[in-house]
């Protein structure tokens, strides 16, 4: 989930900035219901790792090209927008119901729907009909090929309790890859101010 954070600190530095290159406005309030959402992520654990070394999987998470030098803001934009619509719908299906404590569950879903709300309206200003291919293209199409190897994976593993464990994990660990973003946007909000 850091790495969704650094996502959102990046997007609100850049949305605020002297630049105001984005156009929108992510609050603090955004920033911080991203981190809520992986403290409920940490907090609906209901078993050991270890017991589950078995179902231990590499879904190979696209950091590189998530990560890249080339991210431009609308793709930035873009890849946020669809890891927090691929973990909403992740936790929002009938298996994931019997999977996870009811409470912890909803407030997850609660929190990722604002955030996804608060995205929403920076999403749409800042794709135009010339951008309108990046949700089909380069890292938002391999953040969904990520999502639907997690979906596949569940499905072979019948939805156990140690499949849930195992993607739980995952996701936090996706989610909390270190990244450099914040800081080439900040950098590239600071090229779009200087004349």
């Amino acid at each position: 989930m850091a790495f969704v954070l650094s996502l959102l600190m990046a997007l609100v530095l850049v949305s605020y900035g002297p630049g105001g290159s984005l156009g929108c406005d992510l609050s603090q309030n955004h920033v911080l219901s991203g981190r809520k959402n992986l403290r409920l992520l940490g907090q609906m654990r209901r078993l050991s790792p270890r017991l589950c070394l078995q179902d231990r999987k590499d879904f190979a998470f696209p950091q590189e090209m998530v990560e890249g030098g080339q991210l431009q803001e609308a793709q930035a934009i873009s890849v946020l927008h669809e890891m927090l619509q691929q973990s909403f719908n992740l936790f929002h299906t009938e298996r994931s119901s019997a999977a996870w404590d009811t409470t912890l569950l909803e407030q997850l879903r609660t929190g990722l729907h604002q955030q996804l709300d608060d995205l929403d309206a920076c999403l749409g200003q800042v794709m135009g009909e010339e951008d309108s291919a990046l949700g089909r293209t380069g890292p938002t199409l391999a953040v969904k090929r990520y999502f639907q190897g997690v979906h596949v994976y569940l499905k072979e593993k019948e939805y156990s309790d140690c499949a849930w464990e195992t993607v739980r994990v995952e996701i936090m660990r996706s989610l909390s890859s270190p990244v450099s973003l914040q800081e080439r946007l900040r950098m590239m909000d600071g090229d779009l101010s200087s004349p």
